[in-house]
């Protein structure tokens, strides 16, 4: 965290993401959260930094693990556009950190007090931190069992990477995607938490996180996520490992760290056939039972998402607490944010990420309702009044059609929300048009590399209206199925093509595509379509 806090944290950047006076969209887990001046969020990003760091170095350490974790969850609950697994599992260390007894070996508090260096730690500390590295790895696991990525579509342009480059020399890029990344992954995944526990396997599973890892820090840009799973790795082995490292090391470290001396009996640990103190005892007690709520606290909330139902979307929750890394893939084709002025009827247009730094609300209700909200009080600065707010948004998520996630004709702004309800104006994904994706396959590799393809799907009663530059003459759009009205706006003619059926369109027109009732239009479009991305 040392390193990660000026990196993903924002520290060498802070000044982009909180400079005064900025007319910004944030998106906070709860809306009163409000950052502070950016004079303040410097001293409590310098303080987190702080306590990282003694974290690190073991000093001062109870206090260093709350100037840590006090301002590490303020700046997560701050910005959910941020939100990933490794970002929680650092927060979830650094609340275990502080109730375990992790200044002994190797830190300043046991080198200032010789007594608490060398003392016993207690088994549950282990335990704790053990089986918190093993959810990650185990649910990790069970969530690869979706569908989408036994069949490989979650990650299928991955093994493009010249890392997955010796594979290819044995088999083609597709199975190597399928066999390696996808089959490969969820094994390991399944596996690794146990591998790692039994004595006979853990060499074998030594080697293979540690590859795993060494390779998802060249794929990804996850921050220290890859190097904080290999130094996890080492809590699986027998707690006296250090100690038995430093006996074969130069004898210039035993007198700073002590490594033949026996390690001495700690009052808070429970030795067999004695009995201690009765404050110790409940001491005992406390610490079993909080390890047992924290594990089934860990392993309930990856499956939460029938009472968090307003942060479902296509997918369960928001990308943080769910341990489903990398499942899913989204592209988004087309994005459009339209504003209806309340008095005058006026409508216009805003770009799609405006007042905000990040893209991240496009995949998300809860943060689509938060930014049109916001919009709602910044455009009465630009004389519109009482504006209404429309999002378009299509996406494909693992290579389906492109298809819209939000239902375009709601006002978002006075649109109905709730945490603990699902989300009304969120339009269903087509998973019954999945088994399309074959086709697609067959279809982008029978064009040449000129050509452009995009498969998108629509509901009855909507329409997607676009304009096909004069450079682009040859444009056509064919229905796979269903039947769909097209317009040309600037010839005044309408078009109804069924299924199997493809049209040419004029190049320097304006055209709307509009399924017909009763159907749902899946068609493919042309380089330059009607379709294409601006």
């Amino acid at each position: 965290m040392v390193l990660d806090i000026p990196q993903e944290r924002g520290l060498s950047y802070l000044d982009h993401k909180y400079l005064d006076g900025l007319d910004v969209c944030r998106f906070p887990l709860f809306n009163f959260l409000q950052p502070l001046t950016l004079d303040w969020m410097y001293l409590t990003y310098v303080i987190m930094l702080l306590g990282a760091l003694g974290i690190t170095l073991g000093c001062f350490y109870r206090l260093s693990c709350l100037l840590f974790l006090l301002p590490y969850w303020y700046v997560f609950f701050l910005d959910k556009t941020s939100w990933n697994n490794h970002s929680y599992l650092y927060g979830l260390i650094g609340f275990q950190l502080t109730l375990l007894n992790a200044n002994r070996y190797w830190s300043i508090d046991g080198f200032l007090n010789p007594r608490k260096r060398n003392a016993h730690v207690p088994l549950w500390n282990y335990t704790l931190l053990r089986t918190q590295i093993f959810i990650v790895y185990f649910i990790a696991g069970i969530k690869k069992l979706d569908a989408d990525w036994v069949e490989g579509y979650s990650m299928g342009s991955l093994s493009r990477h010249w890392l997955f480059d010796p594979f290819k020399l044995i088999m083609s890029e597709e199975m190597t995607s399928l066999v390696i990344v996808h089959w490969g992954g969820l094994i390991l995944d399944l596996t690794a938490g146990y591998l790692l526990f039994f004595d006979v396997t853990r060499p074998a599973a030594l080697f293979f996180v540690s590859y795993f890892h060494c390779m998802n820090s060249q794929l990804f840009s996850i921050g220290m996520f890859s190097y904080t799973m290999l130094a996890t790795s080492p809590l699986f082995c027998y707690p006296d490992w250090p100690r038995r490292l430093v006996a074969k090391s130069s004898s210039c470290l035993h007198w700073l760290l002590p490594a033949t001396q026996p390690p001495q009996e700690s009052a808070a640990c429970v030795y067999p056939g004695r009995k201690g103190k009765s404050q110790s005892r409940l001491r005992h007690k406390i610490g079993a039972a909080f390890t047992v709520l924290y594990i089934i606290e860990q392993l309930f909330l990856p499956y939460s998402h029938f009472i968090t139902q307003g942060y479902n979307n296509w997918t369960n929750g928001l990308y943080g607490y769910s341990w489903d890394m990398m499942v899913h893939s989204r592209s988004h084709q087309h994005v459009k944010i339209t504003y209806k002025d309340g008095i005058t009827g006026e409508i216009g247009y805003l770009n799609p990420g405006v007042f905000t730094q990040t893209r991240r609300w496009k995949d998300h209700a809860d943060m689509l309702k938060q930014y049109a909200v916001c919009l709602h009080g910044l455009l009465g600065a630009y004389n519109i009044s009482e504006p209404e707010i429309y999002f378009d948004v299509w996406v494909s998520i693992n290579d389906r059609f492109q298809q819209r996630l939000f239902d375009p004709t709601v006002d978002i702004v006075k649109a109905d929300w709730s945490p603990f309800r699902r989300t009304p104006w969120l339009k269903p994904l087509l998973v019954d048009l999945s088994p399309w994706r074959a086709k697609f396959q067959e279809v982008e590799d029978s064009l040449d590399n000129q050509t452009d393809v995009v498969f998108i799907a629509d509901f009855p009663g909507l329409y997607l209206e676009n304009f096909v530059s004069e450079d682009l003459g040859n444009t056509s759009i064919q229905v796979l199925q269903g039947e769909v009205n097209v317009e040309i706006v600037k010839d005044a003619k309408n078009f109804t093509l069924k299924e199997g059926e493809r049209m040419q369109f004029p190049h320097d027109c304006h055209c709307v595509a509009e399924p017909c009732v009763g159907t749902t239009l899946t068609g493919t479009a042309g380089t330059g379509s009607c379709f294409c991305k601006h």
